[in-house]
C-alpha cells in the first residue's frame, strides 16, 4: 500500500525520525550561546571548554561536528608575527632564551610596543605580560611612542611586586629599552633586563602571540572612526582577556582565574 507516493514502511520510518528528539538539542543551544557571547571569537576547542564548565561532558570532536552543522565558524584571522625593526646598539643578554614557562607569578615578564592605525592616525600600546598565566599585568596607551608610555607601564608593574620578587623583564632591542633610564628603573626595583637577539621575533614569541590574538579577536573584527573609540575598546578587551577569555593551557580558566586559584591552593 502506498501513502502519498511512499511505501508504508518508508513513510513511518521518516515520520519516526522527524519526531525523534534531538539528543544534542540542549548542547547545541549552549554552543550557540557561548559562540554568540564571545562574538564568534571561539573555535571548537575553547567552545568545548566553555560548555564543559557549564556541566556538559562532551569531547572536542562532537563539538566540532555540531558547530559545523550549526554553521558556526570562528571569525578570528590567522595569527602572524609582525616584522621586527630593531636598531643597532647596546643590549642586555638574552636571559629568557625562549623559556616561556614560569612556575610562579612575577617571575618572568615580557613586553613590547605595538601600533594601531585609524584614519591616518596612530595609537600605541605598551603592555607587560606575566608568563606564569599570560596575564597582562600592566599597560599604557599613548598617541606617540615616547618613553613616558613605557615609564608609566613600568610604574604600574612595579606596584604589583611583593617583597623578595625579582622578575626578569624580556623585550626586543627597541630604543626605549636601551635608554639608561630604563635600565636604572629596573635595577631600582630588582628587575633584571633580558633582550631578544637582533632581528629575531621568535625570542619574544609570547608577546608577539598576545598581539596577534588582540588584533585578530578585537582590532580586525571592528571598525573605528576615531582614536578615542579604539582606546576605549582596547581597555575593554584587555579586561576581557584577563578575566573572561579562557585558555587551553590554563585548564580552561582565564589568566586571573588561574592566578587566583593558584594563590588559594
Amino acid at each position: 500500500m502506498k501513502i502519498t507516493g511512499l511505501a508504508r514502511s518508508t513513510f513511518y520510518y521518516q515520520q519516526k525520525v522527524l519526531q525523534a528528539a534531538d539528543k544534542y538539542a540542549e548542547l547545541k543551544a549552549k554552543i550557540c550561546e557561548v559562540f554568540n557571547e564571545e562574538e564568534g571569537k571561539f573555535g571548537y576547542r575553547r567552545v568545548t571548554l566553555a560548555v564543559r564548565k557549564a556541566g556538559f561532558l562532551i569531547n572536542y570532536k562532537t563539538v566540532q561536528r555540531l558547530m559545523a552543522e550549526l554553521g558556526l565558524k570562528c571569525r578570528v584571522r590567522v595569527k602572524k608575527y609582525r616584522a621586527y625593526k630593531g636598531e643597532v646598539g647596546r643590549a642586555a643578554p638574552n636571559l629568557l632564551n625562549r623559556d616561556f614557562q614560569a612556575s610562579q607569578p612575577n617571575q618572568k615578564w615580557v613586553t613590547d610596543v605595538t601600533e594601531f592605525k585609524v584614519g591616518g592616525q596612530k595609537l600605541y600600546l605598551s603592555p607587560i605580560l606575566d608568563l606564569y598565566n599570560a596575564e597582562i599585568i600592566s599597560y599604557d596607551i599613548a598617541r606617540r611612542p615616547l618613553f613616558s608610555m613605557v615609564g608609566a607601564m613600568l610604574s604600574k608593574a612595579f606596584a604589583r611586586l611583593k617583597p623578595g620578587e625579582k622578575p626578569i623583564l624580556h623585550s626586543d632591542q627597541g630604543w626605549q629599552y636601551r635608554m639608561p633610564i630604563y635600565d636604572q628603573r629596573l635595577k631600582a626595583h630588582s628587575v633584571t633586563a633580558s633582550m631578544s637577539r637582533k632581528g629575531n621575533c621568535y625570542d619574544n614569541a609570547a608577546m608577539e602571540s598576545f598581539f596577534g590574538t588582540l588584533k585578530s579577536e578585537f582590532f580586525y573584527l571592528n571598525k573605528f572612526s576615531i582614536l578615542d573609540e579604539l582606546q576605549t575598546g582596547l581597555v575593554d578587551y584587555i579586561d576581557y582577556y584577563n578575566h573572561r577569555r579562557i585558555k587551553l593551557r590554563l585548564n580552561g580558566m582565564s589568566p586571573v582565574e588561574y592566578r587566583t586559584q593558584s594563590v588559594q591552593a
